[in-house]
């Protein structure tokens, strides 16, 4: 159920087992690109990334088990245009992540989406994409 911005995803968390802190500054430098920040931080444990509409977190397991990737699973991070796309993309490219599928349009028709993927330091796939 969408809330009243007809928002749907309140938050997106994934996991690590590198460093937390390598972790957290991997997103500390790829969501600068968006304008985003660090909004909570638990010592040894998360941290979290936001605006008022959005979060995503970056965490050691609750349970205390080693964090595991999802085969199928992907975090979407809209951007402002086809350029953000290529410079978030090369940014999570240098930061040590690696590319799961070259930036460009999906689909049949070249006005359509313009995706492109790649895969954090734990391996976490990502998706940044411009719709239009």
């Amino acid at each position: 159920m969408t809330d009243k911005t007809g928002q749907l995803l309140g938050h997106s968390v994934v996991g690590t087992n590198n460093n937390l802190d390598a972790a957290a500054n991997f997103y500390d430098e790829l969501f600068a690109l968006f304008g985003v920040g660090r909004i909570l931080e638990q010592p040894d444990r998360a941290v979290y990334f936001g605006t008022t509409m959005l979060e995503f977190g970056v965490t050691n397991p609750y349970n205390g088990d080693r964090a595991t990737i999802g085969n199928g699973n992907m975090v979407a991070l809209r951007a402002r245009s086809r350029d953000h796309v290529d410079e978030v993309h090369a940014r999570a490219i240098q930061l040590g992540g690696t590319d799961e599928g070259h930036p460009g349009p999906r689909g049949p028709n070249q006005d359509g989406p313009y995706c492109g993927y790649f895969r954090d330091l734990d391996g976490n796939k990502l998706l940044v994409f411009h719709a239009g």
